[in-house]
């Protein structure tokens, strides 16, 4: 089931949470909508379940083709998992899967009921839960448990609000692979909000990368990290050096693609040791930070003190035999220039 956005727009006052946005999500896809707190990305998510309006007149969701703008929740079909699970204390795993269910219009027979409730919580792995209440449950289990309840009743799109925001690191990790493995299984088209760069990497099969009420690159995880379309793109999915093209070009430290700032991150640095006759930025090492499997190298530019980060493998220092105070040469493997005034 594909989901298109077209020019939504959604103001509260004064303040705009969406300006224009527009989105085609494929049937099938696993997509992160990535962003900052107050980008958009849940606003977007709830008007697309139904649980939020545009403002009038401001354009349409469309489910494979199909006008659902005016259609009610309740009738759209969608399954939504909250952040903090909004499951009910007072019923047992069963029950909380079977709710949605019971609820309907056309109420599935008894026996229906419970031979889906025991497949969905086999397949989130908790069958032998059944009979637990949401307080005897980790957070994780309570996460999977919210799941099987928003596929009861059979959405044709999922949508995850911060799914995995209120689980410590470790669980969370996990239950992000587990997810991963699960959309695998059943290829649902599935959204999920998240503000966790490594999370959308790791997992979406494509990542929308909000920003300040807008779409600022949509893309698979390799796309958006290795062509970034904006500063803000380059500095919101990780590290990145920020220098003047001026300087590189003179000092032939690479081939930045025009004038103004290059972005640049600290893994696509090349450091060499200083000699004449050698092209690069020249720099002098002051840090060495060499705990993990990366080291992780903090240099002062020459030409105007500012700082770089770079970063090369273990082995690369030991050859290289780099000390603190060294001069060296730095070189850009990979690299893209913004004018100086582009917006952030």
């Amino acid at each position: 089931m594909s989901v298109q956005v077209e020019n939504i727009r959604k103001t509260f006052g004064h303040y705009t949470a969406l300006a224009d946005v527009s989105l085609a999500v494929k049937s099938g896809k696993l997509t992160a909508l990535l962003g900052p707190s107050g980008s958009g990305k849940t606003t977007l998510l709830r008007i697309i379940a139904g649980l939020e309006h545009a403002d009038e007149g401001s354009g349409q969701i469309r489910f494979h083709g199909e006008d659902v703008t005016h259609v009610p929740a309740g009738r759209r079909r969608v399954g939504f998992v909250f952040q903090h699970y909004a499951l009910f204390r007072h019923m047992t795993v069963f029950e909380n899967v079977a709710f949605g269910l019971k609820v309907r219009r056309e109420r599935p027979a008894r026996a229906e009921i419970a031979d889906r409730v025991h497949r969905l919580l086999k397949l989130v792995q908790l069958e032998s839960l059944a009979e637990r209440y949401p307080s005897q449950l980790s957070g994780g289990q309570r996460q999977r448990v919210a799941l099987a309840r928003a596929l009861a009743v059979e959405p044709k799109v999922l949508l995850l609000d911060e799914p995995f925001g209120a689980l410590d690191a470790k669980v969370r990790k996990e239950l992000r692979r587990w997810l991963r493995r699960f959309h695998d299984e059943i290829h649902l088209t599935t959204l999920f909000v998240t503000h966790d760069q490594e999370e959308a990497l790791e997992i979406a099969d494509e990542v929308v990368i909000m920003n300040q009420a807008k779409i600022e690159q949509v893309g698979t995880p390799q796309e958006v990290y290795d062509r970034p379309a904006s500063p803000f793109v380059y500095q919101f999915l990780g590290n990145v050096n920020v220098l003047p093209a001026a300087a590189l070009a003179g000092a032939g430290a690479g081939r930045p693609d025009g004038g103004g700032l290059v972005y640049v991150r600290p893994h696509d640095i090349e450091v060499v040791p200083h000699a004449a006759g050698e092209s690069g930025l020249p720099a002098i090492l002051r840090y060495i930070h060499a705990a993990g499997p990366q080291a992780r190298l903090t240099l002062e530019q020459v030409v105007n003190r500012e700082t770089v980060e770079a970063e090369i493998s273990r082995a690369e220092l030991d050859r290289l035999g780099l000390r603190a105070n060294d001069l060296v040469r730095l070189r850009l493997r990979q690299s893209r220039s913004f004018a100086e005034d582009y917006a952030i």
